[in-house]
């Protein structure tokens, strides 16, 4: 990826239903003329964007890219009530952002939970969406879940067990389970080692969670991805926990859609083939630009 410009960042806070969400726009010192900012959705729910940081190098290319902290996690007011949180709240939390930060035409970005968090603000007919970029999402959660466990099968059976029994007894606090899934997020999360500090500092923020068998266990989009028509590019890792199945309900659902496996990844290929990501997302960026005319604007 060609690196054209220096960069400075901006960080502030919007109101949003009387508490606080915390952004960051990382703007080049030299904006290239039709470059549309790039607006980059979290995952987890609850880990915030600190683990999405490569993505900044973008700005480099002449195009502003803006990252927010969910609420109840990271920068943002965290309200401490759980019934305070769902997906209505952060589709609205979306627009919010959007209208406070004047972003009409963008190209969204959404990682895992986030980017199914994309797939709900575009089927609510959101307007002033040039690309999606939809990096290790599924379309089903029940899928992904079922297929998740799947992966397990490829663990040692110790911990196979281990996980199993803590998650059926509801004791996913005690430090065995813990040492057990960092095996499985080793296999299927990040592959790397160490992981980078942007994702440990993001898991140290983590907040609020409602997935799993929470209150996005039923989400599932499959029968309206036929709905969608704008230029979309879905990205994962052949060890991702979120599996090629998965993804291919995508693929085959949204019209037109192109799809990079990265083949060394897991859930994070932007962290863990950082160069080759972010020039696959950056040519595919200026390709949209480039076919739609806003490099004319």
């Amino acid at each position: 990826m060609n690196q054209q410009s220096s960069t400075s960042a901006v960080e502030g806070f919007i109101s949003f239903r009387d508490y606080r969400v915390w952004y960051r726009i990382v703007k080049p010192n030299q904006e290239e003329l039709g470059k549309l900012p790039l607006l980059c959705l979290h995952g987890g729910p609850g880990v915030p964007h600190d683990y999405l940081e490569p993505l900044e190098a973008l700005a480099h290319t002449g195009r502003q890219v803006i990252f927010y902290d969910q609420l109840g996690c990271g920068n943002s007011d965290r309200p401490k009530n759980e019934n305070f949180y769902s997906i209505n709240l952060f589709k609205d939390e979306l627009l919010a952002i959007r209208s406070a930060l004047n972003l009409k035409q963008i190209h969204l970005f959404g990682q895992s939970w986030g980017g199914c968090l994309v797939l709900e603000h575009t089927l609510s007919q959101a307007t002033g969406l040039a690309s999606l970029i939809l990096a290790n999402t599924p379309a089903n959660i029940q899928q992904f879940v079922t297929e998740a466990y799947n992966l397990m099968n490829d663990l040692p059976a110790d911990i196979q067990e281990t996980i199993r029994k803590h998650e059926t007894a509801g004791t996913t606090q005690d430090t065995e389970y813990k040492q057990a899934i960092e095996v499985f997020n080793h296999c299927f999360l990040c592959r790397l080692d160490p992981w980078p500090s942007c994702l440990t500092t993001a898991y140290s923020k983590v907040g609020t969670e409602f997935r799993g068998t929470g209150k996005i266990i039923d989400w599932n989009v499959e029968n309206r991805l036929s709905e969608i028509s704008v230029p979309t590019l879905l990205l994962s890792g052949k060890y991702d926990e979120v599996t090629p199945a998965c993804v291919e309900k995508l693929n085959l659902g949204i019209s037109g859609s192109e799809w990079v496996l990265f083949e060394n990844s897991s859930h994070m290929p932007h962290l863990e083939e950082t160069e080759t990501f972010l020039q696959v997302l950056d040519e595919f960026l200026s390709r949209v630009e480039h076919n739609s005319g806003y490099s004319q604007l």
